[in-house]
């Protein structure tokens, strides 16, 4: 038995019927390279839950919620329930298996179960099998969800790895009445927020000693442009995937003297400047985008899966020229990255773990219900996430991965996620999006190349 922490179990509380907080996979799997059928893909997957011992966990509440959740062991666990065999009408392309996936991330996870499920996709055009991994973010973030995975993936096809020989014995359910006890006794140090209140205070008035010296530095949140994706969402997702050539984007990056994150951020920004123009709806100012930064290896917590701080970045999409574009986001990214060190790995899990569970869920529902997100000025536009990832050939489950796209979750006010994952030689880029905000993503999707290609022609006017 093991105790949520503040970050980790606000991904439970801030969920609501209409956002979500898991995260999806798309994973394109290529059966010629090995012995591939859904039962020997299933049973190989069985035999390695030993060594994710966390996908045979479940959520476990603390009577009247008086202190965050525990993870337990399923007594009840069933592969059967977590994998499933799904036909699609042959021939599937893209625009087929986007619609699968976005009606998969529409649908909540049972908390009575743990919280991951994988679908397995045949019948895709090429021949190649598709697999939807789900999870709550409350059980992975991009770091140790990537961990995860290494354990379902080899270097070569059909290898073996090898579990714990001894059998799994679940460990008994909690006693309710030790959890409520434990509970009360810790509900005193709550009053440890009152701490943070200073430190807080300290924070800002250090960025605002900074601005005054009129440093560089991270775009305020809730002075982002409002556009079409930035209101209440419903609980239907829509989702496109594309790809860009690693090679490229590096190239991109040495000419100009940035960072491949730089460079991604551009790629998005180009890519929503097009469609925003296109509809009629380009703001003057430019959009703001949430970027996770993970903390794992800088943040003094040893507990918990979420290890993970946030930055808000300007897109520059109010800049016509996407080399002036991409000078002046490789600007605002310094800036702001000194800031975020201001704040510090673990200002984000501080505050998180005095978060009242009870309070927390009910606010969450209030904001939800009353659509408040459309009555305050807009925090940020839309989340960019950049993960790393495997940098050679991997086979997941035994079979050859062509393709690994990720989606986060989305929220109200900032309707659009855009995730990037590298993948032995590509970046891999994953939309997804309220439904009905953002009807026609495969727009962001298709853009991409252009956006890319254009960059490196640039790139390579300089040399």
């Amino acid at each position: 038995m093991e105790r949520l922490t503040g970050l980790d179990a606000s991904f439970l509380y801030l969920e609501t019927g209409t956002q979500h907080l898991h995260v999806c996979a798309l994973l394109i799997l290529d059966p010629s390279s090995g012995d591939y059928s859904f039962e020997k893909f299933k049973t190989e997957l069985g035999r390695r839950l030993p060594l994710i011992p966390q996908m045979r966990r479940r959520v476990y509440e603390v009577p009247f919620n008086l202190d965050h959740p525990v993870w337990v062991e399923d007594r009840d666990f069933d592969l059967d329930y977590h994998i499933r065999r799904i036909g699609i009408a042959a021939p599937a392309g893209r625009r087929e298996l986007a619609e699968l996936v976005g009606d998969i991330a529409s649908r909540p996870m049972d908390r009575d179960r743990p919280l991951w499920e994988m679908s397995v996709v045949e019948g895709l055009a090429d021949g190649k099998v598709a697999v939807i991994c789900k999870y709550h973010h409350a059980a992975v973030d991009g770091i140790t969800g990537t961990n995860m995975m290494m354990h379902l993936c080899d270097l070569e096809p059909n290898a073996a790895k090898t579990p714990p020989a001894e059998q799994w014995r679940p460990e008994p359910s909690p006693n309710d009445w030790q959890l409520l006890a434990k509970a009360v006794v810790k509900f005193p140090t709550k009053a440890g927020i009152v701490g943070m209140v200073p430190k807080t205070l300290g924070m800002v008035a250090g960025f605002a000693q900074r601005r005054r010296k009129d440093k560089a530095g991270m775009a305020l949140p809730f002075s982002a442009p409002r556009t079409p994706f930035n209101l209440a969402i419903t609980p239907h997702r829509a989702v496109a995937f594309t790809e860009a050539e690693l090679d490229a984007v590096k190239e991109i990056r040495s000419a100009f003297g940035v960072k491949i994150n730089d460079v991604v951020l551009t790629v998005v920004a180009g890519v929503l400047r097009a469609y925003l123009e296109k509809h009629d709806q380009l703001p003057d100012r430019s959009l703001i985008a949430s970027v996770p930064v993970s903390v794992h290896e800088s943040s003094r917590h040893t507990a918990g899966i979420n290890k993970v701080s946030t930055l808000f970045a300007r897109l520059g999409t109010d800049i016509a020229d996407p080399v002036q574009r991409l000078r002046q986001v490789a600007e605002d990214n310094r800036g702001a990255k000194e800031e975020h060190d201001l704040i510090g790995a673990d200002f984000l899990q501080d505050w998180s773990k005095y978060a009242p569970p009870n309070t927390f869920q009910l606010a969450a529902r209030v904001y939800s219900s009353l659509k408040l997100a459309e009555r305050h000025p807009v925090v940020h536009n839309l989340v960019v996430s950049n993960v790393p990832g495997p940098p050679i050939p991997l086979y997941f489950l035994g079979v050859r991965v062509d393709g690994m796209y990720p989606f986060g979750p989305v929220f109200h006010g900032a309707g659009l996620t855009v995730t990037v994952i590298s993948n032995n030689g590509d970046l891999d880029f994953g939309f997804i999006a309220c439904k009905e905000l953002v009807p026609d993503i495969t727009e962001l999707a298709d853009a991409v190349p252009d956006v890319v290609a254009e960059l490196l022609a640039a790139a390579r006017k300089l040399g």
